[in-house]
């Protein structure tokens, strides 16, 4: 796994603990008042493309036509009741009460559900779903809405969720063991420190008693009316909304609601439905949780607010969250410069004011991911900055970049207004629902902050600190790993720290100029010697003088949106050993110091309201780039690319900054056992290749040769002769043709039209076992894995993934609705022409899932008994029939964006196949049979396989 790869999962996880930072919810008419105009009255509209209604139930009900995707409607079953309404006897059946709603209803008995939407293409998990909070329960429907009655039956699912579960003792005991297995996977070193802290952060409430997966002992045991009195006390008709958003007028949605949710009877003298809060407190609370299986260190720094939040109602009050939304831009600015900077303080940071656990009650945050030393030292820089923007402000350029950043961001969505997914828009609804949010829809939202943002003050910003900083309601949170001769921070530590910064002098922060443009000389254009168009298809391929190919897609799928990507064969395959081995773990860290003499935060000074971003790259065979930009913005995309092939800083302070961060952050990561067995396991198949690199260590990130890493990054990019470029979006052919010129055929050919090169190793293949064992609780996982040679074939390609949906099918019904002895599993087939590493075409299919340890050889068992079923009989007919239905619509929708036709492009470039049109997939699509699916399965995984399992460490 890459250094890139194992941070952005990690940050993935991060991200979890942040509030969204700086969102706003926002609305307009034509004649809006000046800031000056504003009166306490003066309410935020509702949207008028959504209609809002409520049954003579109770039932609030949302709805709004659009037309994106087309034929497919998004529903919500929104219950405004969660764990926090749980009894002693009842903790963790509001999460189990979502579980028996796909469990059996009065009109889909046990597995009929789930079986059903697959038939018409809907699958579980990826679009049937369902989530469970503290205080709500939301349940996802997605459903096609050109077919009377696949739409009379969606409803019908979705009423029967509201009342009709049956709850069956048989239905209730079989679902023990799946909810068993989801409390299993969230065990860990992260769920023991979260007990630690949450009674911190959730001060004296009954946040801190009613997580949502409950408590073991009480799935294991409780009573069948216990779950039962839980539905029939909380899902009723004023605890609920229905949301619908699609391509389907609103009279028609509007009629099947009230056929479908009007004739819910509301219960005699309902329990009150109580909203909870967490008490204020006058002293700081701290907390410090570390655990032996803690992968990464965090630091929080939380300022409960003193009083209850309200909601968002009058323009007034729209107009504060943009003054807060400004505030969090400029500190996360700060914090973002800090990071770039030598020795930085931390990994990654963030502050905003946002809610907490409860409803009612916001609070100033700030979180810090550091090195497994560098708490104390960021929560020191934390708190200094918010001192010194608390003693002297912000800056007025600050604001100006903040400002345009703001009004760029807006602006794209307001361009893009029409071209939403409806999954996309339903969150706003729900949050309306649950927590009055303000619907008054884009358009109102982008009018009111473009009249309002100019308007806006350093002074009104700046004055905001002044209540969010106060020293009670204050919480400090530390978490992080436990290891010998690491020492661990103390409470003392803690609070003389805070005192120290209170009382310790700060120097004023400076802005430093930077210059305007992000490319001084504009260079002088080469030029376009041929154009190809493939009209069926809506593709234009240019030739450029120097050799670089330019494929380009205009589509109208989004207004605001251009994608980009490139690349050129070649790769770290033409690096001797020698290099290799002293640059693979630097390649990434080069683009981290900056272009044309700017360094990273002077380039997000220069960007500030520009929307544009290119990511350089160098893997096993090839180089290139990923990118994305707005059609305003596309001549700095152009430039950006530019500087990458001819001005790249040379930076050793700046690339060791990144080295430090990356250091910090995958420290601890091989004490999570998961990370481990997938870092064992990989060893285990790829270790005897001559150039596989391993973990990053620390050790191994200090000893990357800078200099020839930088070298070799130039040498890779040297020359734009043979890359291949590709644009898919809202493009002005002419502009993007001229920017080609001036910009890419402007760029030196090397002339040598280089080619990755093969090698002789190939990983392990046949049958072999690996048992690894990591970790206290008792959590195992299983991958299984069939891989080989073989020569590319489109059809066969297909036919491998078709059957990896077709086995994950029947190992849902097998080994969790029937054995209950997982919770997710999954199998996946692939073919591909030029291997990631290796360059050789091949074969890769697999099965895994988590599992308890007692039942690894059992559920490892049924799963190889699944695929030799279908090799010996095929898959069934229906079961083929639902990839296919399902494959079909994924395309219909899929082939509707973007980067659909971005990946497709560059894919049948990269491995010189055929580029698909809808007709041809269709058509390979519909040639699917049992015998082919078959027959593919006796030819790639009727042998041996590679067994992997991870197992608790032994006592």
């Amino acid at each position: 796994m890459t250094r890139k790869k194992i941070f952005n999962a990690f940050l993935g996880v991060f991200l979890w603990y942040l509030p969204l930072l700086g969102t706003a919810q926002t609305t307009a008419n034509k004649e809006l008042k000046t800031s000056t105009q504003l009166n306490s009255d003066t309410k935020i509209p509702i949207d008028p493309n959504i209609k809002v209604g409520k049954l003579e139930n109770g039932l609030t009900y949302y709805i709004r036509n659009n037309g994106k995707p087309e034929d497919k409607v998004e529903l919500r079953l929104v219950v405004n009741a969660g764990s926090i309404l749980e009894t002693e006897k009842q903790l963790g059946l509001a999460h189990f009460m979502e579980h028996m709603n796909f469990n059996g209803t009065k009109n889909f008995k046990k597995n009929d559900l789930v079986d059903y939407l697959q038939t018409i293409g809907v699958k579980f998990g990826a679009d049937l779903n369902a989530y469970t909070s503290f205080d709500q329960t939301v349940y996802i429907l997605p459903i096609p809405s050109d077919d009377p009655e696949k739409l009379e039956k969606g409803f019908q699912i979705l009423e029967d969720w509201a009342h009709n579960a049956e709850l069956t003792e048989e239905g209730i005991d079989g679902e023990r063991g799946v909810v068993l297995e989801e409390y299993r996977i969230g065990k860990g070193a992260n769920e023991r420190m979260l007990q630690k802290y949450l009674p911190i952060i959730a001060y004296n409430s009954k946040y801190s008693e009613r997580l949502p997966i409950g408590k073991k002992e009480v799935i294991e045991n409780f009573k069948y009316d216990d779950i039962r009195s839980f539905y029939k006390d909380w899902y009723r008709p004023d605890l609920m909304a229905v949301v619908a958003v699609g391509d389907l007028d609103v009279a028609t949605l509007e009629q099947k609601i009230k056929e479908h949710f009007g004739r819910i009877k509301m219960p005699e003298n309902p329990k009150k439905r109580e909203a909870f809060d967490t008490p204020n407190h006058t002293e700081t609370l701290i907390a410090i949780a570390s655990d032996k299986e803690a992968s990464n260190s965090i630091v929080r720094l939380i300022y409960k607010d003193r009083e209850v939040s309200k909601p968002m109602q009058t323009t007034i009050d729209y107009r504060n969250s943009l003054v807060e939304r400004l505030f969090t831009q400029m500190m996360n600015n700060r914090l973002n410069e800090l990071r770039n900077k030598p020795n930085p303080p931390f990994v990654f940071a963030g502050s905003s004011h946002s809610g907490t656990f409860a409803r009612n009650r916001d609070a100033y945050q700030s979180f810090a991911l550091t090195s497994e030393t560098g708490q104390l030292n960021a929560l020191k820089v934390i708190l200094q900055e918010n001192k010194r923007v608390q003693q002297y402000g912000f800056k007025a350029s600050e604001l100006k970049r903040a400002k345009k950043e703001i009004t760029a961001n807006w602006e794209k969505q307001f361009k893009d207004k029409d071209k939403r997914e409806s999954s996309r828009i339903l969150g706003e609804y729900i949050n309306n629902y649950l927590e009055q949010e303000p619907i008054p829809g884009i358009e109102w939202e982008y009018q009111f902050t473009m009249s309002q943002l100019p308007g806006i003050t350093l002074e009104e910003v700046n004055v905001l600190i002044k209540d969010f900083l106060h020293e009670d309601n204050r919480a400090v949170v530390m978490t992080g790993p436990e290891k010998e001769g690491l020492k661990l921070v103390t409470k003392d530590e803690i609070l003389g720290l805070l005192e120290e910064v209170k009382n310790s002098p700060l120097e004023d922060y400076k802005d430093e100029k930077v210059r305007e443009n992000l490319l001084e000389k504009i260079p002088s254009p080469g030029k376009i010697v041929s154009e190809e168009k493939d009209d069926k298809l809506g593709i234009t391929t240019l030739k450029l003088s120097n050799g670089a190919k330019i494929t380009y897609k205009k589509t109208d799928f989004k207004n605001d949106e251009i994608l980009f990507s490139a690349f050129s064969y070649g790769g770290s395959s033409l690096f001797s050993l020698e290099d290799f081995k002293q640059v693979s773990f630097g390649l990434g860290g080069i683009a981290q110091t900056g272009l044309g003499g700017l360094s990273l935060n002077d380039m997000n000074k220069v960007m500030a309201g520009k929307i544009a971003s290119v990511r350089p790259y160098i893997n096993s065979m090839s180089e290139g780039f990923n990118g994305f930009t707005t059609p305003k913005d596309l001549e700095i995309l152009f430039q950006q690319v530019h500087l990458y092939f001819t001005d790249v800083n040379k930076d050793e302070k700046a690339f060791r900054s990144d080295q430090a961060k990356t250091k910090g952050f995958l420290a601890n990561y091989l004490s999570n056992p998961q990370n481990y067995f997938r870092e064992e396991f990989n060893k285990f198949q790829f270790g005897k290749n001559p150039r596989y690199t391993g973990f990053p260590t620390a050790e191994k990130l200090d000893a990357v040769n800078y200099d020839l890493a930088h070298q070799k990054f130039k040498e890779r990019f040297a020359g734009a002769g043979d890359f291949n470029f590709y644009f898919v979006g809202n493009i002005d052919e002419e502009k993007l043709k001229a920017y080609a010129q001036k910009y890419i055929a402007s760029l030196p050919d090397t002339g040598k039209g280089e080619n990755y090169k093969t090698d002789d190793f190939r990983p392990l293949s046949g049958s072999h076992e690996k048992t690894i064992y990591k970790g206290k609780d008792p959590k195992s996982s299983v991958s299984i894995i069939w891989r080989g040679e073989t020569t590319y074939d489109t059809n066969e390609a297909l036919q491998i993934e078709a059957l990896g949906e077709i086995l994950s099918i029947k190992l849902i019904e097998k080994l969790r609705e029937e054995e209950g002895g997982v919770y997710g599993v999954g199998a996946r087939g692939g073919m591909y022409k030029i291997g990631p590493s290796g360059g050789y075409s091949g074969y890769r299919f697999s099965i895994g899932f988590p599992c308890g340890p007692e039942n690894v050889k059992k559920l490892t068992d049924a799963a190889i008994a699944e695929l030799k079923t279908i090799i010996a009989n095929g898959p069934t007919e229906k079961d083929l029939n639902k990839i296919k239905e399902s494959r079909l619509l994924d395309y219909k929708e899929k082939s509707k964006q973007n980067s659909f036709w971005l990946s497709n492009l560059q894919n049948a470039d990269y491995n010189q196949i055929p580029m698909k049109s809808k007709e041809s997939y269709t058509e390979a699509v519909e040639k699917l049979s049992v015998k082919n699916i078959q027959d593919i399965a006796k030819k790639y995984v009727d042998s041996g396989y590679i067994l992997g399992i991870l197992m608790p460490e032994k006592e």
